[in-house]
């Protein structure tokens, strides 16, 4: 049984509540981690305690549980000249920015005029997660 020191090796799979799939391991080799080794959000980890080898659920992870909500501190806008010219703008592009603590990526969100409108909130962020999962063994 799962609990707050176990190794865990498992099949997973996130979805949206649309049904897109967000990343899933169902079609390869299970995942291996330690409860508390930070490989998996602590409200994904908290739901797994208590499931057994052999399991398979399904849980819904509202945003508050899993990537959080959307802060609007994290919307940053930008001149178009701060990025190069040959690079190619558009909305969802994912870019990697520097900051103090090393780099950090934010997806363009929207382009007006010369203003380039970069978001720094986890893609996932605001979103309910469908996560299901099958416990292939628990040590």
């Amino acid at each position: 049984m799962i609990n707050q020191d176990s190794t865990v090796t498992l099949h997973f799979e996130l979805t949206l509540e649309d049904g897109s799939v967000v990343d899933s391991n169902f079609d390869g080799k299970p995942a291996t981690f330690k409860m508390g080794d930070g490989n998996l959000l602590p409200g994904f980890e908290e739901v797994l305690v208590g499931l057994q080898a052999g399991d398979e659920q399904s849980f819904s992870m509202p945003p508050e549980k899993a990537f959080g909500q959307s802060n609007p501190a994290n919307m940053q806008t930008f001149k178009r000249h701060e990025f190069g010219p040959d690079l190619v703008l558009e909305p969802g592009l994912v870019i990697g920015f520097q900051d103090p603590s090393g780099e950090i990526p934010g997806t363009i969100s929207k382009l007006e005029g010369d203003f380039v409108h970069v978001d720094f909130n986890h893609p996932l962020a605001g979103k309910t997660i469908q996560f299901r999962v099958n416990i292939v063994d628990v040590a």
